[in-house]
């Protein structure tokens, strides 16, 4: 099997490319699982090139240059510009982003059919989904647990009227055939969701097999719990391929402000209607969102929910910024301390 089986086109490789073409395919803190044209294989990143020339470090789906080693772990030269992209504001507030899955065509937003449902998560994934430049599809599991599916679809489609949307049963069957016109040989699907909402169950039901593990979600509330620990790119038997993440159960707001528009048509119909243009929608006279609140026509729940997740945003943008000052800072001293020191005014 060669790299071009993993979705490598040569039209990714860039000018002058040194080394290999691979796919990282899992990540385990600092070493990678990959594939190349010498088979699987495991590698690590280039220490310089990463932490002193700012390469992006890889994730799961990203498509590297590495200098082959047969007798032990590769080494991870270079990644390569990604097609698309998912991240999320990094549990570490010294590392801003954290990369969650990269060159993948489709993103399956998964929502389960129990208590667990929640439009307020939906609303979340469907937002920073929008960025990563992917197809969205909302993919609705535990189809059997209830008789009918129609009030979910006409949830689903008030927040993401754009996107396809299956309910599925991965016990059954139900639904499931849907899923493979998506499935297709070279075509990447990255699987997002909570904790419990079957993602694992639902790839053991694609490969026809167990090639995940499963546990029980809670009785008392339908949570799950904890199954998928790290990310890790798998195959299907026809060439289609997924990547399983684990739950996130806090996902950080990484956008920009289209994607909420796009997310948040309703309120959207109304921000910048107000009569003043910094209207801050409270006791301004004229504000056209509290107008649509009171008469209705815009609800204060998706109203809280767009403030939430706006304000979350804008806090992450003003932490964002201040870390990269921050590192350009370090840079600019590193740089500064190696001039003096070729110069010889600094001895160490």
């Amino acid at each position: 099997m060669k790299i071009e089986s993993y979705g490598f086109k040569k039209s990714y490789l860039p000018e002058n490319a040194e080394g290999i073409p691979a796919r990282i395919t899992a990540v385990h803190r600092e070493r990678f699982e990959i594939f190349s044209d010498f088979g699987e294989g495991f590698a690590r990143v280039k220490t310089k090139t990463y932490l002193m020339d700012d390469e992006p470090f890889p994730t799961v789906g990203d498509f590297v240059m590495i200098e082959h080693n047969p007798i032990g772990d590769s080494t991870i030269i270079k990644t390569l510009p990604r097609r698309t992209f998912f991240s999320r504001r990094s549990p570490d507030p010294q590392k801003g982003e954290q990369a969650v899955s990269a060159n993948f065509d489709y993103v399956f937003i998964m929502q389960s059919l129990n208590a667990d449902f929640n439009e307020r998560r939906l609303e979340r994934y469907l937002t920073l989904s929008r960025k990563s430049g992917a197809e969205i599809v909302v993919v609705l599991t535990k189809a059997d647990l209830i008789e009918d599916t129609t009030d979910y679809y006409l949830r689903v489609s008030r927040l993401a009227p754009d996107a396809c949307c299956h309910a599925v049963s991965a016990k059954t069957g139900e639904g499931l055939p849907r899923l493979y016109s998506y499935l297709s040989p070279g075509k990447t699907t990255v699987f997002l969701g909570s904790s419990g909402v079957g993602k694992s169950s639902l790839v053991n039901a694609l490969f026809g097999r167990e090639v995940m593990d499963t546990s029980a979600i809670r009785e008392d509330d339908d949570k799950g719990r904890h199954t998928t620990t790290f990310r890790k790119l798998l195959m299907l038997d026809n060439g289609a391929m997924i990547i399983d993440t684990p739950g996130m159960r806090e996902l950080g707001m990484w956008v920009l402000e289209n994607e909420l528009d796009a997310v948040f048509p309703d309120v959207e119909a109304f921000i910048g209607k107000c009569r003043f243009r910094n209207c801050r929608h409270e006791t301004e006279p004229g504000c056209a969102v509290r107008k649509a609140l009171e008469s209705g026509a815009l609800s204060y729940d998706r109203w809280n929910s767009y403030q939430a997740l706006e304000n979350e945003s804008n806090a992450t943008e003003t932490k964002a910024e201040m870390l990269e000052k921050k590192h350009k800072r370090s840079k600019d001293i590193s740089k500064f301390s190696k001039i003096m020191q070729k110069e010889g005014k600094i001895r160490f």
